[in-house]
């Protein structure tokens, strides 16, 4: 096993990887801004090193200070976590090139799953099914555009090759309005992502949002651990998510698992992966692989009984898998409320001091967090500050539960979006199950219109 590692982020995922790293007897050491100094993780690990100012691009995006961070400490690995440089394949090559094992893909998977069009056509390959399209960059000629679209069928949806994360992408519902969406996405993608590619998609009216969690070593062993439900989403961001999907059968599960898997092996895939799909009438279509541990892996860990995050260090260490399909089963349902210091109403950031702080707790009920009473939240970095999971028998049990956690939770001195999931988890048609990705989004419209709220 690795002896010591650099966990090169910040906040709820890297007290995350340090639980994980301390249970296997892996010593860490934390990296932090100079505002993060006072973070849990940076007092639990066994070596902290300041790597910069708050500015991320200053320290969690300073690769050279990362890669300094590990060779002045004799740290073996760096693991990234989730956002910051997780799927920068530059960074996994420099991290691999000066000596270290960087606890992921390899860098010319997450160079090809990072490109949407590489990856669409690496997944048709493999089989996986995915959005009619462009199949490929579009040109500059007007009328084949046009004609690809005729082909596909509005509506369509042009989306930047680079992007991500609900970025780079545009809908066009009438012919009139497609070069100019084109010409628009194009000059977008190239100030965000310094990358003008843009390709066509059929775009997708009431889809949900299922996703495939994969671990595989890359020596030919691959497994799925069924999927999750992201489709709460404002803003092409997830709210809530769980696992198992409402509504997907287990036929409808190993059929789309055995896929995955098979696509994993074709690729030499490494470590812990997500295939994100839009689902509609039945039917399965890629949008994309993450080629990290997702935000969302704590209910996948509750249905299945999976470490994730060891099963992770223990590949990059070079063992292969010790899990095979056949252990793999899932049991109850799991749901994860994102809390985030922001205006429940506004959803406006809303940094600043947490004078008092009470987690819930009871049966089945998890958090995941970094916070804790006194702790000041920088207005720097993203508004996460936490995650409550909770598992049940039932999803029914697991949503009174989830209700329970909420009413429960304490976070005093800022606003948080907790009013916002208890309305959700109060919702009739989230109770219901299987909601499209519009859900959400609709019904704040409807609160908004009505100054009303959700349920």
């Amino acid at each position: 096993m690795i002896d010591k590692i650099v966990i090169a982020n910040r906040g709820e995922i890297a007290l995350r990887i340090l639980r994980a790293c301390h249970s296997l007897g892996i010593r860490t050491v934390a990296v932090h801004s100079t505002v993060d100094r006072n973070l849990k993780h940076v007092a639990m690990a066994d070596e902290s090193v300041c790597i910069g100012p708050a500015a991320s691009s200053e320290s969690y995006l300073n690769i050279p200070a990362l890669i300094a961070a590990a060779e002045v400490t004799d740290a073996q690995a760096i693991h990234p976590g989730y956002g910051f440089l997780s799927e920068n394949a530059d960074f996994a090559e420099r991290v691999e090139s000066s000596g270290f094992i960087f606890i992921g893909p390899r860098a010319e998977t997450i160079r090809m799953m990072g490109d949407k069009v590489a990856a669409i056509h690496a997944m048709k390959e493999a089989g996986v099914p995915c959005v009619p399209g462009s199949d490929g960059p579009l040109g500059d000629d007007p009328l084949k555009n046009t004609m690809i679209a005729r082909e596909i069928g509005l509506p369509v949806i042009i989306k930047a090759a680079g992007g991500g994360g609900g970025r780079g992408m545009r809908v066009v519902h009438v012919e009139g309005s497609l070069h100019s969406a084109i010409a628009t996405t194009k000059s977008e993608a190239k100030a965000a992502f310094g990358n003008d590619i843009v390709y066509m998609e059929k775009f997708l009216e009431n889809p949900r949002h299922i996703e495939i969690q994969v671990l595989a070593d890359g020596q030919g062993n691959a497994i799925y651990l069924g999927e999750r439900d992201c489709s709460m989403q404002r803003r092409h961001q997830k709210v809530v998510e769980e696992a198992p999907a409402p509504g997907i059968t287990p036929e409808q599960r190993a059929q789309i698992g055995a896929v995955c898997v098979e696509a994993c092996k074709r690729i030499g895939y490494r470590g812990a992966g997500t295939f994100e799909f839009l689902f509609e009438n039945g039917r399965f279509y890629f949008i994309e692989m993450n080629t990290r541990i997702q935000v969302e892996h704590p209910v996948t860990e509750r249905i299945t009984g999976i470490d994730l995050v060891c099963e992770q260090l223990r590949i990059a260490a070079g063992h292969p898998l010790s899990i095979r399909q056949e252990d793999i089963e899932i049991r109850g349902h799991a749901i994860e409320c994102r809390i985030n210091a922001e205006d429940p109403d506004t959803f406006m950031p809303c940094p600043g001091l947490i004078r008092h702080y009470h987690p819930p707790g009871g049966p089945g009920v998890r958090v995941d967090s970094h916070v804790y009473e006194g702790y000041r939240v920088p207005p720097n970095y993203d508004s996460m500050i936490g995650k409550l999971i909770v598992h049940g028998a039932t999803r029914e049990q697991a949503i009174a539960r989830m209700r329970v956690a909420l009413a429960e939770t304490v976070i005093d001195g800022i606003k948080t979006n907790i009013p916002l999931q208890q309305r959700i988890m109060a919702d009739p048609g989230f109770q219901q199950g299987g909601m499209n990705i519009h859900y959400l989004e609709k019904r704040l419209k409807e609160q908004r219109d009505a100054g009303m709220g959700l349920g």
